[in-house]
């Protein structure tokens, strides 16, 4: 039976299957394109993922994949791929999710855009972000980002569209970044895989200051091998095939970073779950509870603040320009640099003492919460006060930040469903350089307990693929 009986449409398989089906000659790189383009047409009017689709140009593109005579050194070739929108794409404004601090036409692509058109990928658009990738809610005046899996809810954010497209079969891939949990608190909304790399390896290059340090991109994917293969090319790497970690002993932690705010019963089970999986998986687990300075918190909190302020003050724009949960925020953050409260010694000294924490507890990974409640509602948050979005923020999402702060590796991994059907996710962190081990443990989960990789009623082949596929 010839593939394209299997697949009459490429909406729906995995980035690995759609390499694998144009370098073998399977399919070409411009069907497999003009597929998602009309996968877009149809359902992104309901759910608001992209700012801009590149139609003409993403199919000149693709013709221009399938004319090369290199195509088995493409890990990625003919993949349709998304970038979020605070990411210079050659041709396009970058917006950063505000009219106000958008900037002109860029004349280049930003280096992980480079990489990833090296490696064969087809950039179909540019994602929606909040307001400077200020927020875990994704909306501004133009529209409201919505969650495939409940369209009453947000998607997460910042990279809530990557999450939106990839969810919902729009793109098998999505880049995105995140400064304190805006890859990893979309993925737990939208049931996949996100990792966020450690600081340093792979450069970011982005805003005043790559807010101090505390932002790296990386990709959303509905599978862990998927994953594997965004990352080695956002690092510059050859493809690593994932080996199955031999035994480990991983920390389990329910504590929050917030005071006050506590994981519900569905992030509580999830974490058990987690447990058992990595039980079954050959692995130890062991109660080891970090602990987080309410000093981290305030210095974390002035530092998101002042990072704002120093993009927004690199942009040359006025205060009063922009929404209205951000004004105050940046405001903030200019009487936080007065006031000398972004120190990166405290931030040397959060990340000392959490490289320490692995081994003061023997453990090699740290299993918490990838959330605290359900994603909230998909709403106007761009219109409502600053107080109403940080309340929203930090009651559902807590437990992301501290490791932006500490510059380590963290993963986020779907693990079931809530009651209410919404996917379910737990947060792995490892030490510096761990990325693949974090990955490997993703993969162990994924080949135990396989999820729904798209959302209900949207395009999806099988249950997802193995993480060695």
């Amino acid at each position: 039976m010839a593939v394209q009986d299997i697949m009459p449409t490429w909406v729906g398989a995995t980035a690995k299957q759609i390499a694998r089906g144009v370098r073998r000659g399977d399919v070409s790189a411009t069907q497999v394109v003009a597929d998602h383009l009309d996968h877009i047409a149809r359902a992104d009017a309901d759910l608001a993922a992209f700012r801009t689709v590149r139609g003409g140009e993403a199919v000149t593109e693709a013709e221009k994949v399938d004319e090369q005579e290199d195509l088995a050194n493409l890990p990625l070739a003919g993949v349709p791929v998304a970038v979020k929108e605070n990411t210079p794409v050659a041709g396009l404004p970058t917006w950063n999710g505000s009219a106000a601090v958008r900037t002109a036409v860029a004349e280049a692509d930003h280096e992980v855009v480079r990489r990833l058109r090296g490696a064969g990928a087809v950039i179909l658009g540019v994602t929606r972000m909040p307001e400077l990738g200020l927020w875990a809610l994704t909306d501004d005046e133009t529209g409201v980002t919505r969650n495939p899996w409940d369209p009453r809810r947000t998607p997460g954010g910042s990279s809530g569209g990557a999450a939106a497209a990839v969810a919902a079969g729009l793109v098998p891939m999505a880049h995105g970044n995140d400064g304190l949990g805006s890859i990893r608190i979309p993925a737990a909304c939208c049931g996949l895989v996100g990792l966020k790399p450690g600081r340093g390896v792979i450069p970011y290059q982005l805003g005043a200051d790559d807010w101090f340090g505390l932002a790296e991109h990386g990709v959303l994917t509905g599978t862990v091998a998927d994953a594997v293969v965004g990352f080695s090319v956002l690092a510059g790497r050859r493809p690593d095939k994932l080996v199955p970690p031999s035994r480990l002993r991983v920390g389990v932690s329910l504590r929050s970073p917030v005071r006050g705010v506590s994981p519900d019963a569905p992030n509580r089970d999830a974490v058990a779950a987690a447990g058992r999986l990595l039980a079954a998986a050959g692995h130890d687990t062991v109660p080891a509870d970090p602990v987080y300075p309410t000093a981290l918190g305030l210095k974390g909190i002035a530092t998101w603040f002042a990072a704002a302020a120093a993009d927004v003050q690199a942009a040359g724009v006025e205060r009063r320009d922009l929404q209205r949960r951000s004004r105050r925020h940046v405001a903030l953050g200019e009487w936080a640099q007065r006031r000398g409260y972004v120190r990166e010694a405290d931030r040397a000294a959060w990340r000392e003492r959490s490289v320490s924490f692995f081994g003061d507890h023997s453990i090699d990974l740290l299993l918490t919460p990838a959330l605290a409640g359900p994603p909230p509602e998909a709403a106007g948050w761009s219109g409502r006060s600053w107080v109403a979005n940080m309340k929203a923020n930090i009651r559902y999402a807590p437990y992301a930040a501290p490791w932006n702060i500490a510059g380590l590796p963290a993963i986020v991994v779907p693990v079931g469903r809530r009651p209410d059907g919404l996917p379910v996710a737990v947060q792995l962190v490892g030490p510096p350089g761990s990325e693949l081990l974090l990955l490997g443990v993703a993969g162990q989960f994924e080949m135990q307990a396989p999820w729904q990789r798209h959302a209900p009623g949207y395009p999806r082949v099988g249950t997802g693929s193995p993480a060695t596929a």
